[in-house]
């Protein structure tokens, strides 16, 4: 099987790791980051399997005001540009 690599901002990225981990607890076996990713793609496709809820995201996200690619981009560089790493005191 043929790996990619995706570039997520970090909250997103910890996010995603979190939800591996509750995955883990269901499961009862561990759940990699990639799996969870599988895992949500899968019950995204089966939420929109039923014409309803179908319709109703179409709606919600048609009248969403979402950034473009670019802008989410950027701001995921802003945003990790404004985390600085804490500070490391020595201990004698």
């Amino acid at each position: 099987m043929d790996m990619k690599t995706v570039n997520l901002p970090d909250d997103v990225h910890e996010d995603l790791a979190l939800v591996a981990e509750e995955l883990t607890a269901m499961a009862g076996q561990p759940i990699s980051v990639g799996m969870a990713v599988a895992l949500l793609m899968e019950v995204y496709r089966a939420h929109l399997r039923d014409p309803c809820a179908r319709d109703v995201f179409h709606h919600s996200l048609a009248s969403s005001n979402l950034m473009s690619p670019e802008e989410f981009e950027q701001g995921a560089e802003k945003h990790s540009k404004k985390k600085t790493p804490a500070s490391k005191t020595k201990k004698s």
